[in-house]
């Protein structure tokens, strides 16, 4: 009984990008851009925003949640206008001068599955 124990709960800690909490607020990320450059987030939101530019290879859309909104670069195909959307992804920067960031942008990893997401 203790061995199928240990494999769920190992199976469950291994989907922990796929469940429904421990995604951060855009404003949080956008407030302290230091305290999580180059770290991996869970944030979700809608796209208000979509540009892409075909000669640099450049795609990226803007995520907005109740607490702000933030620039996402991918790689991956441009999701829909007004389209809500969940991802992981890494926090950059380009600077942060006395605790003000320039170039703050999101670098999308991987769409997460929007049986995560709440309206």
């Amino acid at each position: 009984m203790r061995f199928i124990v240990v494999i769920a709960l190992a199976a469950l800690l291994g989907g922990c990008d796929y469940l429904p909490f421990g995604y951060t607020p855009i404003g949080e990320i956008v407030a302290s851009p230091g305290r999580f450059e180059g770290r991996d987030v869970k944030v979700r939101g809608e796209v208000t925003q979509i540009t892409k530019l075909p000669l640099v290879e450049l795609r990226s859309y803007t995520l907005r949640d109740e607490s702000g909104e933030i620039l996402v670069l991918t790689e991956g195909a441009l999701p829909a206008l007004d389209e809500r959307r969940a991802i992981r992804a890494q926090v950059k920067t380009l600077a942060i001068i006395d605790g003000q960031s320039f170039g703050l942008r999101l670098i999308e990893l991987e769409p997460l599955p929007l049986l995560t997401m709440r309206r």
